[in-house]
């Protein structure tokens, strides 16, 4: 054995749980973290898009094993006390076993595509809760993922064996692989027999039925392939309960049955939609009625008609709506609205054809004041910046850059 070379466990028994090893090296990172390099060791470290497993070293909780220049690192919640440079340590068999069967199915899910439809599969990701493929492939239809998973569970019902096998580079030519082996020296193939030939590091269970059962769930355009997302195992009752309990509780909402949540839904959505246009509608009545009594209670100013108003809260596509009308309803009138929001200010000014007050020019007469930015045209215009001032006095300074702009 090589100095620091670990013997790796997983490899001789993928099912080992609990083993007791001696340290080679106990050490921190350039980041600080703890680590320990082992002699021998059942924890899979991150590799080929499975994530590593956890557990514990003499009780300390391992967060991360990772191979690092050659060795595999162990890092630890906290330094490890050693008794007699030994260390027990023990895996968390759930998330363990949940990695073989996602990625057992992986190897199943992706030798269907392939042998279904020579759709190849260019990269895997072993997620938390989900698992996800990229088929070499534009477009997947729903026949095509139907039938794949159709196989990749009669593969699974037929609970074949799962062999591995170290060979050399000069023996690959006698073996169908599914995809060329990138890594260098020994290979170690992952065999279904009869079905898939795979060049892999990761952990797999010894019979495809310990998968359980293979559920897609759905797939996605991302750049030039397709993602198909899928669970397997103990994942796909995980999917399933959740799934029913969210139809149990529309079922509930809508009080429909399953059969049925679709058609309760559209009506609801189109209802929904009916609802919002009348809403639309009246709010439109409002504003015109608001603009209506604006322009009865303007204030002469020198030959024109002013509209003056400060608002808490309002939408800013009222503001537009409300000064737009306003100045309307005259030849001689301007108007000037001021918003408070949160910590903004916003301002709305527009002006009937004949007001003689060009809006933007008004409204960037004061925006420096807030710390504002905004514009428009002669007609209207609109901004906003911080409440570096009462929104009262900002329509004080609004007045007055008028009553100058006017003269």
């Amino acid at each position: 054995m090589k100095e620091l070379e670990t013997k790796k466990l997983y490899y001789d028994n993928q099912y080992t749980r609990s083993f007791s090893s001696k340290v080679f090296k106990q050490d921190e990172d350039e980041n600080g973290r703890p680590y320990i390099v082992l002699e021998e060791t059942a924890f899979y470290p991150t590799g080929g898009g499975q994530p590593h497993d956890t557990g514990t070293l003499n009780g300390v909780s391992v967060q991360d094993v990772e191979e690092v220049d050659g060795e595999i690192r162990h890092y630890t919640e906290t330094a490890v006390e050693l008794t007699n440079n030994k260390c027990i340590g023990d895996i968390d068999w759930e998330r363990r076993f949940d990695h073989m069967q996602q990625h057992i199915g992986q190897h199943i899910l992706s030798a269907a595509f392939e042998e279904s439809f020579s759709y190849k599969t260019v990269s895997f990701h072993l997620g938390k809760e989900v698992c996800t493929i990229d088929l070499e492939t534009g477009e997947l239809a729903e026949e095509e993922a139907l039938e794949a998973e159709k196989l990749a569970n009669n593969i699974i019902l037929e609970d074949r064996p799962v062999k591995t096998k170290w060979i050399t580079e000069e023996e690959l030519p006698d073996y169908r692989l599914r995809k060329d082996v990138a890594v260098p020296g020994d290979i170690r193939l992952v065999i279904i027999p009869d079905f898939d030939y795979n060049g892999c590091g990761g952990t797999h269970p010894d019979s495809t039925g310990q998968a359980n059962a293979l559920k897609i769930l759905h797939w996605e355009k991302e750049k030039k392939k397709i993602r198909v997302s899928f669970v397997c195992g103990q994942r796909v009752l995980d999917q399933l309960h959740e799934k029913h309990q969210a139809v149990q509780g529309l079922t509930d909402i809508l009080n429909s049955p399953q059969e049925e949540l679709g058609s309760a839904a559209k009506k609801i959505l189109e209802q929904n939609k009916d609802y919002e246009k009348t809403i639309a509608d009246l709010k439109k009545q409002l504003v015109e009625f608001e603009a209506v009594d604006l322009v009865k209670n303007a204030r002469n100013f020198k030959s024109l008609r002013l509209i003056q108003a400060v608002f808490q809260e309002r939408l800013i596509t009222d503001l537009q709506q409300l000064a737009k009308l306003a100045s309307a309803g005259g030849n001689d009138i301007v108007v000037i609205l001021v918003n408070e929001t949160g910590s903004k200010l916003q301002v709305v000014c527009a002006g009937s054809d004949n007001a003689g007050i060009n809006m933007n020019h008004l409204i960037k007469e004061v925006l420096p004041l807030i710390n504002g930015r905004g514009g428009g045209k002669g007609s209207f215009a609109q901004g906003g910046g911080e409440k570096t001032m009462p929104a009262e006095q900002l329509m004080e300074e609004l007045v007055k850059s008028a009553e100058a702009l006017h003269s």
